[in-house]
């Protein structure tokens, strides 16, 4: 369904192990990055009704995640702080060219790619933490970042033919499955 071209690796995996805290920390922060997406595309794509309206719902629930992850912190005694960001997103972006309509095809598309490699990491969490409430949380959280994958990927075809999304689309897997390759060391959802 995800189409990544690198799955998760098991050093990712022993970050979160010795860096759980700055991972949580690091989710919330993704939550609203991807909840500021949607907002910035509903802005910039106005005209498209369908496109707005599902951004408005997307803004709601990476809000409403955001909220969780915030909760959850707050649970656990753990203080929200401004935390390095990984260079995942910003490597990504640097792929979206610069013309309309090619932008709004490659903005969608990356940030479909975001939230299925965020889909992937909390299917990963959920079955690696020894901790039920993280484990039940990740899980809880998989199909709606699967939902936004999808929907940022046909909601791309609003602005080429499906055979141009789809070939743009191979192009990016390639390119996020490099970024993903060149581990960073900070402990982050998408190092």
């Amino acid at each position: 369904m995800l189409h990544l071209k690198a799955p998760t690796d098991a050093s990712w995996l022993a970050q979160v192990d010795s860096n759980l805290e700055e991972v949580l920390i690091d989710h919330a922060h993704c939550e609203k990055k991807a909840a500021g997406t949607a907002l910035n595309l509903i802005f910039h794509y106005v005209e498209d009704r369908e496109l707005c309206q599902e951004m408005t719902e997307i803004v709601n629930e990476e809000l409403e995640h955001f909220h969780m992850v915030l909760d959850l912190l707050e649970r656990r005694g753990i203080r929200f702080r401004r935390l390095k960001p990984s260079q995942y997103g910003s490597r990504l972006h640097a792929h979206v060219r610069k013309s309309e309509p090619e932008r709004a095809v490659d903005r969608l598309l990356v940030a479909g790619l975001i939230e299925a490699r965020s889909c992937e990491r909390f299917q990963a969490l959920a079955e690696h933490v020894a901790d039920r409430e993280l484990a039940n949380f990740y899980r809880s959280l998989f199909e709606s970042e699967a939902r936004h994958h999808a929907t940022y990927t046909r909601l791309a075809k609003h602005f080429a033919p499906e055979v141009v999304v789809e070939a743009r689309l191979a192009e990016l897997y390639e390119a996020e499955a490099a970024i993903m390759s060149e581990r960073e060391p900070l402990p982050r959802m998408h190092s």
